[in-house]
């Protein structure tokens, strides 16, 4: 038992999100490169012959040079063993994202500096707001000339409705970038270009009382800092770890990922700032992951990740206790039916390595046959439970689906709902019409060249997509209610999932407002239940 409490207790699990560009893909690799997980660190952008960052590893994904899918990186750091859900920060991310953060237990936010909060970022901390878990925030690219620094903790604080609290603050930026401010220990660590693959550099450190300061930084910037440090200390809020655990205040450090700079730092305080893995709520109240009973939920699914071999692989997020392999567990969802987990793994990128053994906080990826769903709990309790179900997330855009080939019915079928299962995609069908009329919805329009490529490339169909001008959709909440005889406005659309549950879809926000207006007690969820 007390291996077992120190083995839980070292654990960090974290998700990283971000808008596109803002650097997310870089500090991953720095912080991989501290681990020693990886020697050099990738270049995400470049030409085709460039090396691929370690985290993007589908073929679409080497293409563009983005992420794609969410990656799971596990390394250890100064005692800690860490798990990083790396989630798209591309525009055309999918729900995976949204639900790669209902497995971490806490999320960094990265934001490019001279931008300041973008809409992907919104959206992101919004699940993380509804999941009350702790967000710090990294401001990165301050080697490139970056918005006031007041104007980006205000503009956060707007934003996202959370206080912020810096840690530490910077001196300049772009070319001006002199380096950074620790408040709490009073000193400046002194920016210098280290080389963009390594994690060597030039870190000099002096006291805000040393003489040298002002010749290494100059008059002027001394002089704003000292004025900086002194509105800080009158106006920011009180660093209070509690708030942090709540999720209503976040700790704001700043650096450039590509340079190295204020990397580490940030690491370090965010692991003593961080907690172990937390409980997590089920019908049987909440689970303590120190219990010595297994169980996990599975949070994503992947399939093909290996062309091949026509693989499945299911990926779990462990709660409580300790996994061994081989172990038999029962897959609640299954009627608790007892299975063992096979080929269980865990995943550097595309190196997967087969594992032995391992602990509440960490992830692992399991061999599926076409049994498992998102959401379903698997444990080892005498008493099975079930965790909360994971939420459906909104689709914002909407596409018919058009077979070429229609000798191919049962393939395009098979593909199809294979990839639903995964939950990039959600189909849905014209209300009455069965899978006559197949929809699809994605969070992200890049998911709708995903599905062309993968249905083409893994299931052999051709398939054309004719954009729908809906952007809404809302979950009917009312069991009882008659959805013939709904009176909606002349742009809704009413369609039904494979479930057979009724949903409406709207071109408009105005359109969902006249609808309920026109249907009295009518009640419409902005998130579905899986």
């Amino acid at each position: 038992m007390a291996d077992l409490r120190k083995e839980i207790e070292k654990r960090r699990t974290f998700a990283i999100i971000s808008h596109p560009d803002a650097g997310k893909t870089t500090l991953t690799e720095k912080f991989l490169l501290y681990g020693g997980a990886i020697n050099l660190a990738g270049s995400v952008k470049g030409k085709a012959t460039a090396r691929h960052a370690v985290s993007d590893w589908m073929e679409i994904e080497k293409e563009r040079g983005i992420s794609v899918t969410s990656s799971v990186l596990q390394f250890n750091y100064d005692g800690y063993c860490i798990n990083i859900l790396d989630t798209p920060g591309h525009q055309d991310f999918s729900e995976d994202t949204y639900r790669t953060l209902m497995a971490a237990d806490s999320a960094v936010m990265v934001i490019d500096g001279s931008k300041g909060v973008e809409a992907q970022t919104r959206k992101l901390f919004k699940v993380c707001v509804m999941r009350h878990i702790p967000i710090f925030t990294f401001i990165n690219k301050m080697d490139r000339d970056a918005n006031d620094t007041f104007d980006l903790l205000d503009e956060i604080e707007k934003e996202l409705g959370i206080a912020t609290c810096p840690i530490n603050w910077p001196i300049g930026s772009g070319k001006n970038f002199k380096g950074v401010y620790d408040r709490n220990k009073k000193e400046v660590m002194l920016y210098s270009d280290t080389q963009k693959g390594t994690k060597e550099g030039e870190e000099k450190i002096l006291s805000i009382d040393d003489d040298s300061l002002l010749a290494e930084i100059g008059e002027e910037n001394y002089e704003k800092l000292l004025e900086e440090i002194e509105l800080l200390d009158g106006a920011s809020a009180e660093f209070d770890m509690d708030l942090v655990s709540k999720g209503e205040l976040s700790p704001v450090f700043f650096g450039s990922a590509l340079t190295n700079f204020g990397v580490e730092t940030f690491l370090k305080h965010f692991l003593q700032m961080t907690y172990s893995p937390l409980p997590r709520r089920s019908n049987e109240g909440e689970k303590d992951p120190f219990d010595e009973d297994f169980s996990a939920f599975v949070f994503k699914i992947q399939a093909n990740m290996n062309k091949n071999h026509r693989d499945r692989i299911a990926f779990m997020r462990i709660c409580s206790g300790k996994f061994t392999a081989g172990m038999e567990v029962t897959h609640v969802q299954g009627g608790n039916k007892k299975i063992k987990l096979s080929q269980p793994q865990q995943m550097m990128a595309q190196e997967r390595k087969i594992i032995e053994e391992a602990y509440a906080g960490d992830i692992i990826g399991v061999f599926d046959p076409g049994i498992f769903s998102i959401g379903d709990t698997i444990t080892t309790a005498a008493k099975p439970f079930e965790f909360e179900g994971i939420p459906t997330f909104a689709p914002e855009h909407f596409a018919r689906v058009r077979q070429l080939d229609t000798m191919k019915r049962k393939q395009f079928v098979k593909g199809i709902t294979q990839i639903a299962q995964e939950g990039a995609i959600q189909i849905f069908q014209e209300y009455g019409m069965g899978m006559e009329e197949i929809i699809v919805g994605v969070v992200g329009v890049l998911q709708f060249d995903v599905l062309k490529y993968r249905l083409e490339n893994e299931y052999n169909v051709e398939i054309r997509l004719e954009n729908l001008p809906h952007e809404y959709i809302r979950w009917i909440e009312n069991k009882d209610i008659d959805i013939d005889k709904l009176t909606g406005t002349s742009d809704m659309k009413k369609i039904q999932d494979l479930k057979g549950n009724p949903l409406l879809i709207f071109v408009n926000e105005w359109s969902v407002g006249m609808t309920l207006d026109r249907n009295e007690g009518l009640e419409l969820a902005e998130f579905g239940k899986n």
